[in-house]
This record gives structure tokens, C-alpha cells and sequence, in this order.
């Protein structure tokens, strides 16, 4: 691979993150392989279903629970999978929100008063694949809290403009709250 000119990223974990990265329009990687558990290998095949991308596998148990819950469901852990194999039918959805950063979606991010998160949610059907930013607020706003300096949380619950109309007021045209 290396002396055809390709790269090579080597990840511990986050084997579903790295195969949507293969299936994401204009990703910069193009080929995944690896070793992973039987349910990375079903998420993964869903994700990448909903996304249009392709899976190939062959289950690899890591560890006997794995192993014999894979035969009790007939899964033939010698046969080379496709994700119609592992996921049947077009009523797929995926769904993931990342907890701590990665390359496919940052981690929570805490700040005065909230929180927001990353997600990304998938459907196979339509072929729908949404990047989503949610700011999470502890306190619904109200006059006694309505965040002052941080901007990220204020742009995410519209008091923007509002924020800029009361800083240019004079005293006396303070709008009521």
C-alpha cells in the first residue's frame, strides 16, 4: 500500500468511527481493514448501509461470549459477510454521539449553564446523513439567567441580537426584559 503511494492510519479503537470515515462523500480514506468484535462489525455494516458505502467481513469474536452468542445466531464465522448479510432490509437507522473527541465527532463539551454534543443520525431508506451540533442548557432562560459571555450558548438560544440591542441601548432605552 505504501509503495503505490497510499497512507496508512493505524487506530487502536473506534472501528465503527473508521469504517463511516471510508463511506463519508469526500473523506480522506478510501479503504478500511481491520479486526473488530461481532457487534462493531453489525454497526458498522449498518452505518455504513445508511450511508451507501460497502462491507465486507468475516465475524471475529473477541472472546468466547462473543463466539458462541455468534453461533446460537446462526452466523457462520467462516463465511465472508456483506452488510445485506448482517443488516436486513432499508429500516435502518444509526445514530451515534461522541462522548470524548474523535475524528468523526467531537466529544461533550461542558461550559457555564450547559453542554453541547456532536451526533450524527443516518437512515438507509432515504439515504439521509446529518452532522448535528445540540446545545444542552441545564435552566431554561429567563431573566435571572440568561448568559452574559458565552456566546456559543447564547448564538445556540437566540439572544444573540438581543445581547446587542441591550449593549447599544442608553440607560433610559433599556428594553424590558
Amino acid at each position: 500500500i505504501r509503495a503505490a503511494g497510499g497512507r496508512i492510519a493505524l487506530i487502536s479503537d473506534g472501528d465503527v468511527g473508521g469504517a463511516i470515515e471510508v463511506a463519508k462523500a469526500g473523506g480522506p480514506v478510501d479503504l478500511m481493514l481491520g479486526v473488530g468484535g461481532t457487534p462493531e462489525a453489525v454497526i458498522a455494516a449498518a452505518a455504513l448501509k445508511c450511508m451507501g458505502g460497502h462491507f465486507q467481513g468475516r465475524l471475529y469474536p473477541r472472546n468466547d461470549d462473543e463466539r458462541s452468542r455468534a453461533i446460537q445466531q446462526n452466523y457462520d464465522l467462516g463465511k465472508i459477510y456483506d452488510q445485506d448479510d448482517l443488516v436486513k432490509g432499508d429500516d435502518v437507522f444509526f445514530a451515534a454521539t461522541g462522548v470524548s473527541d474523535g475524528d468523526l465527532l467531537q466529544g461533550v463539551r461542558y461550559y457555564s449553564g450547559g453542554a453541547s454534543t456532536s451526533s450524527l443520525v443516518m437512515r438507509a431508506r432515504s439515504g439521509t446523513v446529518r452532522f448535528i451540533q445540540t446545545y444542552h442548557r441545564w435552566a431554561k432562560p429567563g431573566v435571572t439567567n440568561i448568559p452574559g459571555e458565552d456566546m456559543a450558548y447564547s448564538n445556540a438560544l437566540g439572544f444573540a441580537k438581543r445581547e446587542r440591542e441591550m449593549k447599544q441601548a442608553t440607560p433610559m432605552q433599556q428594553p424590558e426584559a
